[in-house]
């Protein structure tokens, strides 16, 4: 599923105009050592319980674990950091500067993850949301992901719960119709 499908599905004009101007403005690519200190200011921006840049770079030296920013007009604006399992991704920190949400950026970020998902391998997503954060739920329920679980005191900065959110992968007719193993598409 695409989201801007999704965004079109809502009726929301607004984030389907935001989303269109932030594809024009912003680039995602692959985080590096210099980017550190602006992530780092990102984190501290938007959460209360910030990881610290040891958090980070522990997290990035992990060899299933990817870190993403997104540039726009030659700025840090955001960031992602996910890891790789086998059949689905795992959102551990997502965030935008507060300055520029509601712009699209976090809509391209995660087009870009979800980009990555398909019927035979990595099917889902996945992320952990703080039962605090409302904002973040929403954006993500926008998105097509649904809680399926409470995870009672989740985390270890406050005793706070967390909402277990996924996304699943729908094919399309076009998918669902072509072989199902990749033996048979590569022999066919």
């Amino acid at each position: 599923m695409n989201w801007r499908w999704n965004l079109h599905r809502t009726g929301r004009e607004s984030d389907v105009e935001n989303t269109t101007q932030a594809t024009r403005t912003s680039h995602i690519r692959w985080m590096i050592r210099r980017d550190m200190p602006d992530v780092l200011g990102i984190e501290g921006n938007c959460f209360e319980f910030a990881w610290t840049e040891d958090d980070f770079i522990r997290c990035l030296r992990q060899r299933n674990c990817i870190g993403m920013v997104a540039e726009c007009e030659g700025r840090v604006v955001g960031f992602m950091i996910y890891e790789l399992h086998k059949n689905r991704l795992h959102i551990l920190n997502f965030a935008v500067h507060s300055d520029y949400r509601r712009r699209g950026i976090g809509n391209v970020m995660m087009d870009k993850l979800l980009g990555k998902l398909s019927q035979e391998r990595r099917n889902r997503i996945m992320l952990e949301v703080r039962e605090t954060n409302l904002e973040a739920q929403l954006f993500f329920k926008n998105l097509g992901f649904k809680a399926i679980s409470v995870l009672r005191d989740f985390y270890d900065d406050a005793a706070e719960d967390a909402y277990l959110m996924q996304f699943r992968y729908q094919p399309t007719a076009e998918e669902l119709a072509q072989p199902h193993n990749r033996i048979t598409r590569m022999a066919g």
